[in-house]
């Protein structure tokens, strides 16, 4: 009786540690498998992009844009205030660019857009106006500088003056890729704002 019940006292550890290894193993599976800003930055560094062409350069930008895609808007955001595609994008023809652009940004950005547009003047200058506020205290935590130290601009002052003059869906249909990519957290940080229903309350 005692043998038995020793079997199974061993039996059941080993099953308990087995179960155990198996979790801990999909776990770092799993935390190899997830992406990360470091992860992002490490990629594009050290993709030779001029060397590729054809498939391969494709299969590269395709990887890069799902990669980015995986980010939480906090990383993504990081990733474009560090400008972690400086040595990249100039290497892109015109149709990459915009491409790109167009499949890095936010789901559902065309109806945020549209949304934004039909909001009353007040509110669509608030709206600007917080999102630039917020991007500069974000860029500002990010450097390690004090809220109240003034960062370098989220935006350019005459592209936030175009945006505030000519409207957003305007200003985006007119943009070329360059410009998009230099407003992409801007028009990331409106998008999140419209989604959060802050301007409608």
């Amino acid at each position: 009786m005692l043998t038995q019940r020793r079997q199974f006292l061993v039996w059941a550890v080993s099953a308990i540690v087995g179960i155990w290894a198996v979790a801990w193993g999909g776990d770092r599976y799993l935390e190899s498998r997830k992406v990360t800003a470091e992860k992002v930055r490490l990629y594009v560094q050290t993709l030779d992009f001029s060397k590729l062409a054809g498939v391969e350069r494709a299969g590269a930008l395709k990887n890069l844009e799902n990669k980015l895609n995986a980010l939480s808007y906090e990383e993504r955001q990081q990733l474009r205030f560090e400008r972690f595609m400086k040595n990249l994008f100039p290497l892109m023809s015109d149709d990459e660019k915009a491409a790109f652009i167009e499949a890095t940004l936010p789901a559902g950005f065309k109806q945020t857009i549209d949304a934004f547009e039909k909001l009353p003047e007040d509110k669509r200058h608030k709206a600007v106006d917080d999102a630039i506020k917020h991007l500069r205290v974000t860029a500002n935590a990010g450097e390690n500088l004090p809220n109240g130290t003034n960062g370098p601009p989220p935006i350019s002052l005459q592209l936030e003056a175009e945006i505030r003059t000519i409207g957003l869906k305007t200003f985006y249909s007119q943009s070329s890729a360059q410009t998009k990519a230099e407003v992409a957290p801007f028009l990331e940080e409106m998008q999140r704002q419209m989604e959060s229903g802050r301007l409608m309350r």
